[in-house]
């Protein structure tokens, strides 16, 4: 079944991204409305280990809700088709998020965020794997890129609505009235081609364990995995904790780690966008990933030097970072590009999972390992899990294929 290649501005590639956009704004809404929540289902900001407990019991619930969400709907994707995830996934994520509005305690919290994480999982997955069946391979980068870098405008547009409205549980609610009005809309999109090719020959599709049965393939899976891990790293210890930080390098207490994520979503968004462009103008994955691994480490020593005094400093350098970790596009395209069309879906919904699962683990070697059993103080556990999360990810780098003109239609064997 041949279809026809479709343009980087199609229905699929505005819903794909649209659908990404609702997602991001979910997935980011509780680190932006974390205290007034806590502090909305009765905690008292003021007892820190309290509220440290509680923030950390919702995070780590909506990661693991992330990890089994990825391995459900990636294997949902490649068995039931593209389409049924993006539908399922917007579902199950918009109903969990407009319930939220309505928790009354830190478990119910946890547990919605849990369902919600699971719900989350499928849609950027899904999204680019579609898209980069349905466009031609030429163009798949810049299709890919677009779907993230407008989706991750909505972790933006979360910041600006909570702080229009200064209500925490509408933010949820309109998060959940997004997902709805998305279904309809994507009604009029069509399944991939590719997929329904494979669909009707008696092959296995979506089993998760065939990435461990073979050696190359397994190899191929890690590798995909570790090149994301700095996206990861920066957003989750070093802008999520820039007050903290700032506090420690120049006696800072206005940061507000909300507008440092806002900030770094904004260059995240607009780096997805550019690498994309950089891609093509390479006709390269690996040389427009270098480009950005190369802006992140420059980065990492501005952020740690004594260049960084101020506020306006910490925002800018939060916002730097966040460009030159806007690779997650690329990222995930390299993973969906790296597996024949009946393992696609599965690897393009579990590698970025995979990554966010790889926070609580990064925080393990930072606060736990660094700071708890050594010692250290917060600058030097930062570098020092930043030198660690860098080398491995150049490693990673190092060992993964280039995938720019790699045809996708093959299957697994």
């Amino acid at each position: 079944m041949n279809q026809k290649p479709l343009s980087i501005f199609s229905i699929p590639v505005l819903v794909a991204a649209l659908g990404y956009f609702v997602d991001v704004y979910d997935l980011l809404l509780f680190t932006i409305v974390r205290e007034p929540s806590l502090k909305g289902i009765g905690l008292d900001l003021s007892d820190k280990a309290s509220i440290l407990a509680a923030s950390t019991k919702i995070i780590n619930w909506q990661m693991v809700g992330l990890l089994i969400g990825g391995l459900l709907w990636g294997t949902l994707g490649d068995k039931k088709g593209r389409l049924s995830v993006l539908f399922g996934s917007i579902a199950l994520y918009s109903v969990a998020n407009f319930v939220t509005g309505y928790v009354q305690t830190v478990d119910q919290y946890a547990w919605l965020r849990f369902v919600a994480g699971v719900g989350l999982a499928g849609e950027l997955g899904a999204g680019v794997t579609l898209v980069s069946e349905l466009l031609p391979k030429e163009k798949r980068g810049v299709g890919t890129s677009l779907v993230a870098g407008i989706g991750l405008f909505g972790a933006v547009f979360a910041y600006f609505v909570y702080q229009l409205t200064d209500d925490w549980r509408l933010c949820y609610k309109i998060g959940g009235i997004l997902g709805i009005g998305l279904l309809l809309l994507r009604i009029s999109v069509a399944e991939s081609g590719m997929f329904k090719e494979v669909k009707e020959k008696k092959v296995s599709r979506g089993d998760f364990t065939m990435f461990f049965s073979n050696k190359d393939r397994f190899k191929k899976y890690m590798l995909a995995i570790l090149i994301g891990l700095p996206t990861w790293y920066v957003i989750g210890i070093l802008v999520n904790l820039s007050n903290r930080f700032a506090g420690e390098f120049f006696g800072s207490i206005s940061i507000d780690s909300g507008r440092a994520i806002m900030f770094a979503y904004v260059g995240i968004a607009t780096g997805d966008i550019v690498i994309g462009l950089v891609s093509q103008y390479f006709k390269s994955r690996k040389k427009a990933l270098l480009t950005f691994y190369i802006m992140t480490i420059l980065g990492l020593i501005y952020f740690f030097s004594p260049l960084n005094t101020s506020d306006s400093t910490m925002y800018a350098v939060c916002g730097y970072l966040g460009f030159s970790t806007g690779f997650w596009a690329i990222f995930v395209t390299m993973g969906a590009e790296q597996f024949g069309t009946n393992l696609r879906a599965t690897a393009a919904t579990t590698i970025p999972n995979m990554v966010r699962g790889a926070l609580p683990l990064i925080n393990l070697m930072f606060l736990d390992l660094f700071q708890k059993t050594y010692g250290w103080n917060l600058s030097t556990s930062g570098m020092v899990t930043g030198a660690i999360v860098m080398s491995i990810t150049l490693l990673a780098f190092y060992h993964t294929e280039e995938t720019f003109h790699k045809d996708l239609n093959y299957i697994e064997e």
